[in-house]
């Protein structure tokens, strides 16, 4: 086309008066097209020499692509520096480490920053940093740029200074140390010994005061039985890497049981080695990550669930307590035995919210000498006490509290008896609030004061007895008018100093043998920890106390948290709300979890409309008097009987966005802080509709998507058995598929090849790898009714499998038995019924990214070549070129390609984070953002990998096995993503891809992917 001439981007802006023009000004574009500059321009006009074909080329012969994009890009006036930072290089990014920890979750981290913005949260892997990011952590950094933090503090819900805060704040506490009214300090755990210090100083300074420590989701059972057997009130960090035989009654330590982060251990055990693997049962209600991933689940009630740890006690310990399991005696008897057999190998949890059931857990694992189990080293990141809380509301309504601060929590929202909670928060003489947001409790407060993002504050952690982690700021303060707790209540005590020169004074006393340079540097630093003594409880009274439990009456609702959601604290976030639940595959939403045999009793039900969205029934819920109406309800495979579960965190309105404004707040169910309860549920009018993406972009019934195995199977067949490979017919003779090609290959072995493997023994579903590609590549958040019209764009999903059979091998058998397309054993019907699980069923995690194929499909239909193959293995994506055809998205057969339907950036129609300045600050400016009518997908985080060949080549060295990543790979912390160059015969994907468990997706099809997976191997 010539040079010369501008463009217009729609034939209808040639109508002035036309109303879609002024929509999509509005929308989408920044200026006027000035098309009377050169519609009149004869010469202009007659100069191209543009040809019907360049022309077809350009719309991509699809109304979808009408709409070209302007040749011209904006200008942008910058102002450079006057004098450069030293630490800052223009296009180079800065790694922080880092320690979080929000009262819920926490993880050691590196922060990547560019040109001083934090945008990318990893996971900190020097010697010491146990914790890695899951999927809230890593969403984390978006929480920093939220537009509606609260800026500004609050008097009586108006604009004030901080000096007239100080002085209301001052004034309080002189008068009630007058009077000697009570103080009181509200925190979620703090797990921060300089804070601590700071507190028991400002209780020194005002003798009235008392600190209460608050957990919206408690663990004050375990913490009570901890403390009464060992006198110190912490919890056990255990060490699944060295179970053998693993017992989970109750307990998803895969998921956000005791602050989760179990799962790399955990995964070192179940990928086999030497033949062996260990073995994992799961009695649980709720389907969760963990009874997805063990060899032997089992649902039951938690009646029953107390029952059964009774009776595992009485077999490991040799008691002889009276228990009735019923159905269930013959498999918990063989669990329990198992469990024995395996002595200092075996290790026992539960998750029951009951201190004797706690207290037998100690009891087993003592009994077992479980390696897996130490009283050293204890986490630290739990202290909450129920009674301690419930005391403090008592004190409130009776008006005993005269100045109550509280920081980090949100009571009016997640108190069980929120209502009560803001009633008597009125009899409190002044009630200050230190939070991030404008939340409810910060507006049920006399005083709201806006905090610190941890990414802008410094602090000390001690999340595990013995070490010791160092948060460090890696932005100045947003907001101006903002200020970190810890500062605050130094004013408040009357110490001029800094937090940053209190922490660095008190830290001497924590770093014997290393520097405060060395642990900022680091991030954490590890000392001496001696274990836990004591040990002794009344373990027999707790047995038989535990027997005599009685079930509740009527349905029993088990309360859990979401593996996006968690706690609710980051309500706001966009990319947690679209974080499709592992389990569910729903976003954008809470809703109860019901087995197919009580919904059909309450004549609940799902059901898909024509274009695959998944339609619900509603529900009422009723717990002691409190109901909550109009509950979404999903028919969930796997739930036990006579239970219903439903997430915590979800129901927020304050300080949130209209869209994030989703699902019901089940904290005011959480009576006495208690996850399980005695529920009435009815069904309620009309129907809701879900954000749910399991019949989106799925492989069923595409051939062997999901390989399985058993152990004894694998240890004694050979590979083709149990690793079938595909065949075809070659001259009327069956070949194997990888040995046909319609193709002529390259020579792929000078220079990198990358290749990425999947183990789907470790892979636990958590997401994390989703988050960070969000983060990574600047994938948008489309909203729920886009992805209910199946338009999510996540360049990375893991599809969750159940089998429909008792077996995926059953499955498989089944698959091979259908004739035809119609009739009783017709592959229509059958299909349709694959996709109702049975009632209890073996569950499969896959992650699935776009395979990156040395013979791509996608390549071949592409008519302006805007997707490619590179010598590295990589398929590229050229955005400029592309018109939107989808011609690659119809021919590709793992479904991975997404279409920009809209501009999702600077478009008031997708109101989250790309469309405010604050929020666009997360954005990675390694990766262009994407715009309205192109394909885009998984990239293979291509400027990750040439940023490491280009950072090697400039220090003169080669790369070492390792440094090649992925946003998704550097995530995993269970190891089930390993990314690197196989042309590196040395390398472990180089292994990986050699091994007898290795195979490719649809391997038939001949698309040679660069995605290897390995094949599930069961300890059945």
């Amino acid at each position: 086309m010539s040079s010369n001439k501008k463009y217009w981007k729609s034939v209808e802006e040639l109508n002035e008066n036309s109303s879609i023009v002024e929509t999509l000004r509005n929308n989408e574009f920044v200026e006027a097209i000035p098309t009377d500059e050169f519609l009149g321009d004869d010469a202009a006009l007659s100069a191209s020499s543009t040809t019907r074909r360049d022309f077809l080329k350009y719309v991509g012969f699809s109304t979808a692509a009408a709409s070209l994009v302007a040749c011209e890009g904006p200008v942008i006036k910058s102002i450079p520096y006057v004098v450069q930072p030293e630490q800052i290089i223009p296009g180079v990014a800065d790694y922080y480490a880092t320690t979080v920890f929000d009262g819920f979750d926490f993880a050691n981290l590196l922060v990547k920053t560019r040109e001083g913005r934090p945008i990318k949260i990893e996971n900190n892997t020097i010697a010491g940093a146990k914790f890695s990011a899951n999927a809230r952590v890593h969403a984390s950094i978006l929480s920093l740029y939220d537009s509606l933090r609260l800026k500004q503090p609050k008097i009586a819900g108006k604009t004030a200074s901080w000096s007239e805060v100080d002085a209301k704040v001052k004034a309080s506490l002189a008068d009630a140390k007058a009077k000697g009214g009570q103080v009181v300090l509200l925190t979620p755990t703090l797990a921060s010994p300089s804070t601590e210090k700071l507190i028991a100083e400002f209780i020194a300074a005002n003798p009235s005061a008392k600190h209460v420590v608050y957990d919206a989701v408690s663990s004050s059972e375990a913490l009570d039985a901890f403390e009464a057997a060992y006198g110190e009130r912490a919890l056990v960090d255990y060490d699944f890497s060295k179970a053998e035989t693993i017992v989970s009654v109750g307990a998803d330590f895969l998921g956000d049981w005791q602050g989760g982060g179990y799962d790399a251990g955990y995964a070192q055990g179940r990928v086999p080695k030497n033949g062996k693997m260990s073995k994992h049962f799961q009695f649980e209600s709720n389907m969760t990550l963990s009874g997805a991933a063990a060899d032997k689940r089992f649902p039951m009630t938690t009646a029953i669930q107390k029952q059964a740890l009774v009776k595992i006690y009485n077999i490991v310990t040799g008691s002889a307590v009276a228990v009735n399991l019923g159905k269930f005696d013959a498999e918990v008897t063989k669990a329990a035995q198992q469990l024995k057999a395996s002595g200092s190998k075996g290790v026992l949890v539960s998750g029951i919210d009951d201190k004797n059931a706690q207290l037998l857990v100690l009891a087993i694992n003592a009994s077992l000498s479980s390696e897996a189990f130490t009283t050293s080293g204890t986490r630290q990141i739990r202290k909450g006490s129920n009674a301690k809380v419930a005391q403090l509301v008592n004190d409130m309504k009776a008006g005993s509290v005269h100045t109550l601060i509280m920081s980090g929590v949100n009571p009016a929202y997640s108190m069980p008896n929120n209502n009560e909670f803001v009633e008597a928060l009125k009899k409190v003489t002044l009630s200050v609030a230190i939070s991030l947001k404008e939340d409810e409790t910060a507006l049920a407060s006399n005083i709201a004061v806006g905090t610190t993002h941890y990414l802008e504050s410094w602090n000390d952690l001690s999340l595990t007895k013995g070490t010791y982690s160092l948060t460090q700021p890696t932005i100045r303060p947003l907001f101006a008018e903002t200020k970190q707790f810890q500062d605050i209540l130094l004013s408040w005590t009357g110490n001029t100093a800094t937090y940053y020169d209190y922490l660095k004074a008190n830290s001497a006393s924590y770093l014997s043998g290393s520097t405060w340079n060395k642990v900022v540097h680091d991030g954490v630093f590890v000392g001496a920890v001696s274990a836990a003594a004591g040990g002794s409880a009344d373990y027999a009274g707790a047995a038989n106390a535990l027997a005599q439990s009685k079930a509740v009456s009527g349905l029993e609702l088990v309360l859990y948290t979401k593996t996006g959601m968690g706690d609710g604290q980051q309500a706001n976030n966009p990319w947690l709300q679209e974080f499709p639940d592992p389990i569910t595959r729903v976003s954008w939403d809470n809703y109860i979890t019901i087995s197919k045999a009580d919904a059909d009793r309450l004549k609940l039900e799902n059901y898909n409309v024509a274009n695959g969205g998944l339609n619900g029934s509603y529900a009422d819920l009723e717990v002691g008097g409190t109901k909550l109406e109009k509950v979404p309800v999903i028919i969930q495979p796997g739930q036990a009987v006579g239970t219903v579960g439903l997430s915590l965190g979800y129901g927020k309105k304050a300080a949130l966005k209209e869209e994030m404004q989703v699902g019901v707040n089940a904290y005011v169910l959480y009576k006495n802080f208690n996850n399980v309860q005695s529920v009435n549920v009815t069904k309620a009018a009309g129907d809701h509709e879900f954000a749910c993406v399991q019949l989106q972009k799925t492989l069923m019934g595409r051939g062997d998507i999901i390989k399985e195995t058993t152990l004894e199977v694998f240890n004694t067949q050979n590979a083709k058995e149990w690793n079938i490979q595909p065949m075809v017919s070659l001259d009327h003779n069956p070949v194997k598929a990888v040995e046909v090609d319609l193709w002529t290959s390259f020579d792929r072995s000078v220079g990198h090849h990358f290749n990425l493997s999947i183990d789907l023994n470790a892979c636990t579903g958590c997401g994390a790898c989703v988050i960070a590609c969000h983060a990574e590549n600047n994938v948008p958040v489309v909203g729920k009714s886009e992805v209910r019209r199946s338009r999510d764009m996540h360049w990375l999903r893991i599809d969750r499998y159940y089998s429909s059979e008792t077996t995926f091998e059953g499955d498989n058998t089944k698959k091979e038995e259908f004739n035809g397309l119609f009739g009783d054993k017709g592959s229509l019907g059958g299909f349709g019924e694959m996709e109702m699980a049975s009632e209890n069923p073996q569950v499969a995690f896959q992650p699935v990214m776009c395979q990156h194929c040395n013979h791509a499909p996608c390549e071949t239909v592409c008519p302006v070549a805007a997707t490619s193959h590179s010598r590295q293995g990589q398929n590229h994506m050229a955005y400029n070129r592309c018109v939107g055809t989808r011609y690659c998205a119809n021919n590709c057969p793992y479904k991975v390609r997404r279409f920009n339907w809209f501009l999702y950036s600077k478009n008031s129609e997708f109101d989250y984070h790309m469309n405010d300045d604050l929020g666009r600050m997360v954005l990675n400016p390694d990766v262009n953002v994407r715009s309205r009518g192109v394909m885009e997908k998984c990239s293979m985080c291509i400027q990750m990998t040439q940023k490491t060949i280009l950072d090697a080549k400039r220090d003169g060295r080669a790369i070492k096995d390792g440094e090649f990543q992925t946003a998704c790979s550097a995530a995993c912390s269970s190891g089930a993503m390993i990314f690197g160059d196989v042309n590196d015969k040395e390398s472990k994907v180089a292994t990986l891809k050699a091994d007898d468990r290795m195979y490719h997706l649809l391997e038939h099809v001949g698309t040679q992917p660069n995605v290897i997976y390995h094949v599930k191997v069961r300890n059945t």
